[in-house]
């Protein structure tokens, strides 16, 4: 609660200070407030037209308050004094009218309206003052749109005239009819330059494209000649074609004599390759992909043409591609201690990671990882010992390209790929039992040309879950207790065997984000199991090395949407639906691929694993987490984020959802999703977070408050947003990155 009242105490008094900062203004000092733009032609959306404004006002968060103005006038004129200094530094100077800056911002919006093709466009301000503020509108008069009269091409290289024609660039964007638009001029010329770029011409640039332009005011028409001259590169060399480069030689150096990379990885991630046609994306692929090979840590591609006969016209030259490679040093080691808090249990674990980056000499990294992790367990009563002990040992290698029997180079070549080998070993000793997991996986990992996309296909994912010891006082209380039988807690406390396979895809263009997975386990041992007639256990699962195997599948769909409202504000929505279906050889899901509601990036009203499923209400026991767990998870969230003060950010939030599970469980009343208890059994939650970006990782504190309790069916209860308990309606969550 600290920081909330602390957050309200500071917009009170930006409020408060914002509104008394023009007291030491001189007589002709104005606080510039506001911003607008009218424009009298609905074809030209005046928000495009605000980043031509060369002053804006001051700062404010969240798009409405200006507390960094409000900071700096709090601070007194004494500058000699740290505390003045300092509130001037975290706060922001009373941005002044300045008519200078307001007359070359009504120069640069008629230049940008005239770049649209409105050639008499007109822009005038009108300004409004009240109590030594002033808010100005800047008056676009467009007029009429040019159009193009007649389009002509004057190219000199005949090659070129070929491409282009070719490519049918020419008949695009510049044709008679067309609205006129020197923006769109500009668009035609990056075009061409991006197309040649990819024809081989190295060396050719858009500054070798220029336009002709006649105008007519009696009929608000042009006509345009687009010319591209001959080549040449010096003032004493004559015109001639421009050249056109084919790859002659790619060779590779290396800085370090020792740490070398053997010449196959090199050759599937270069994308220049001898006899080709020289293209500038295949130079920036090459780039791309050695920044992503792990022995590599710096990289430059040069080139070096080839002597040619200058006394003939062909166009036709060779060029020499030099890579340079700077590698890394191949071994690391890592000690990471850390402080750990489950559920109000404090611990402590400390990792160690060795990795050689090129154990092969392929730029394949080996990692292996040592954990242990101590904690001390409270109000556990009943058994002897009373601490949690776990150690993990995992190897992971990982290949950088497809490792599939008999595929070629040209295949990796066009495609950027990772293999992972995964095995790890993990035991855990509790007082109330033993848990060992071994887990084996093999994974492909691949990217789109774009690299937006990125898929991971889970060959073969095997995890195998064994309960060597479990405590007389738990199988009493809660495994073999007639009044206390909990099937999906006795299901999760057996020996198990999980064999999967899985498909993802990831798609991010900084705008959205979309996250899509599916998973399917036990579908070939049951089928196998029919076929080979295995053995059945006592509740009549089939049985696979005398273990009972997991069947279930999964699917997931995460979708972030982030608007930017002006430099410092954003808007990110984010929706996430996850079903996950016992069938076949299980009736319950396993634990760890149920899911659960609340925590740091759900429903932030509560804390971790105390939300559902539905409106289960939880009855305070010790292991009473797994029956909150559900088969369906419904996710809902809105934030508005914005800019403090140096690299502090906050955020203001609303979230909603709940989890709910698939079939009826005695153990969890109310849990079970139906069409009514959808929207009746939504949680909502809202509240505001502190965030400390550091570039490289962000840490945040976000202080969620229950708005909505689907756990109480009472008015008073069921709406805490009007009936606040500050000892039950509030959370508190510290994690690191963003939720969303």
């Amino acid at each position: 609660m600290l920081i909330y009242h602390i957050f309200c105490i500071v917009i009170g008094i930006g409020i408060l200070c914002a509104c008394n900062a023009t007291k030491s203004f001189s007589d002709d000092d104005y606080l510039l407030t506001h911003n607008s733009i009218t424009v009298d032609n609905t074809t030209v959306k005046a928000s495009e037209l605000y980043p031509y404004i060369k002053q804006q006002p001051n700062t404010k968060w969240f798009s409405t308050i200006k507390v960094p103005l409000g900071l700096y006038s709090l601070a007194g004129k004494d500058t000699t004094k740290r505390f003045n200094r300092w509130l001037r530094k975290l706060g922001e100077e009373p941005v002044i009218m300045d008519t200078a800056l307001v007359q070359q911002s009504r120069e640069d919006l008629r230049k940008a309206m005239i770049n649209k093709g409105f050639l008499d466009a007109e822009v005038s301000t009108n300004s409004f003052t009240k109590n030594k503020s002033v808010k100005i509108n800047y008056k676009v008069l467009a007029g009429k749109q040019y159009s193009i009269k007649n389009a002509q091409y004057n190219i000199a290289d005949s090659n070129i005239d070929s491409i282009l024609k070719r490519n049918n660039i020419l008949n695009k964007g510049i044709q008679p009819g067309d609205l006129f638009s020197i923006d769109a001029l500009h668009e035609k010329r990056n075009r061409i330059t991006s197309l040649l770029n990819e024809e081989g011409y190295l060396f050719f640039n858009k500054e070798a494209i220029s336009y002709n332009i006649d105008s007519s005011r009696v009929d608000k028409s042009v006509n345009c000649t687009m010319n591209i001259g001959l080549f040449r590169r010096t003032s004493s060399e004559p015109l001639s074609l421009h050249p056109r480069y084919f790859i002659n030689n790619v060779r590779y150096h290396f800085s370090d004599s020792v740490a070398k990379i053997k010449y196959r990885t090199l050759d599937i991630n270069t994308c220049v390759s001898p006899g080709k046609l020289y293209k500038g994306s295949d130079v920036e692929k090459t780039y791309s992909r050695f920044a992503k090979l792990g022995a590599v840590r710096y990289t430059n591609i040069s080139f070096s043409e080839v002597p040619f006969d200058s006394t003939t016209e062909n166009s036709h030259r060779l060029i020499d591609v030099d890579i340079s490679i700077t590698t890394r040093k191949p071994n690391t080691i890592r000690l990471q201690p850390e402080g750990t808090n489950t559920s109000g249990n404090f611990g402590a674990a400390l990792s160690l990671t060795y990795e050689n980056h090129n154990i092969f000499k392929g730029s394949e990294l080996l990692s292996l990882s040592l954990r242990g992790a101590y904690e001390a367990i409270k109000g556990l009563e009943g058994y002897n010992k009373n601490n949690f002990m776990e150690y993990n040992l995992e190897g992971k290698l990982v290949f950088p390209e497809f490792l599939i029997p008999g595929i070629n180079r040209d295949y990796l070549r066009k495609h950027e790929a990772k293999t992972e080998m995964v095995v790890s070993y993990n035991r855990q000793t509790r007082p109330e039992f033993h848990r060992r997991v071994f887990t084996g996986t093999w994974r492909y990992r691949w990217q789109s040309s774009s690299n937006k996309i990125t898929y991971q296909y889970d060959f073969l994912d095997l995890n195998y879950v064994s309960m060597p010891w479990i405590s007389e006082t738990f199988k009493r209380d809660y495994l073999d207790s007639k009044e206390s039988r909990n099937a999906i807690l006795r299901y999760n406390y057996e020996n198990l065997l999980i064999m999967k396979m899985g498909f993802g895809i990831t798609y991010n263009d900084g705008r959205n984000s979309l996250k899509a997975s599916i998973e399917t386990a036990g579908n070939t041992l049951a089928a196998a199991a029919r076929v080979f007639n295995f053995s059945k256990d006592d509740e009549g699962r089939y049985k696979f090395a005398l273990i009972a195997f997991a069947q279930y599948a999964k699917f997931d769909v995460d979708y972030t949407r982030l608007f930017v409202l002006d430099n410092r504000n954003s808007l990110a929505l984010h929706a996430r639906v996850g079903v996950a279906v016992p069938y076949g050889n299980s009736d319950i899901v396993t634990y760890e691929k149920r899911y659960f509601a609340g925590g740091a990036n759900s429903v932030r009203g509560w804390s971790v694993r105390e939300l559902g499923p539905g409106r289960y209400r939880s009855t305070g026991g010790r292991i009473d987490f797994i029956n909150q767990t559900g088969d369906f998870k419904l996710d809902l969230n809105a934030e508005l984020r914005t800019n403090l003060f140096w690299k502090f950010q906050g955020a203001l939030f609303i979230d909603a959802g709940n989890i709910w599970t698939i079939k009826s469980y005695k153990d969890q009343p109310g849990g079970a999703l139906t069409l009514k208890g959808l929207y009746e059994e939504m949680a909502v939650a809202y509240g505001l977070g502190l965030r400390l970006n550091l570039n490289f990782f962000v840490l945040r504190l976000d202080l969620g408050m229950k708005a909505i309790n689907p756990n109480y069916t009472t008015n008073k209860e069921h709406f805490p947003i009007t009936n606040h308990n500050f000892s039950r309606d509030y959370a508190l969550h510290f994690a690191v990155g963003m939720p969303f």
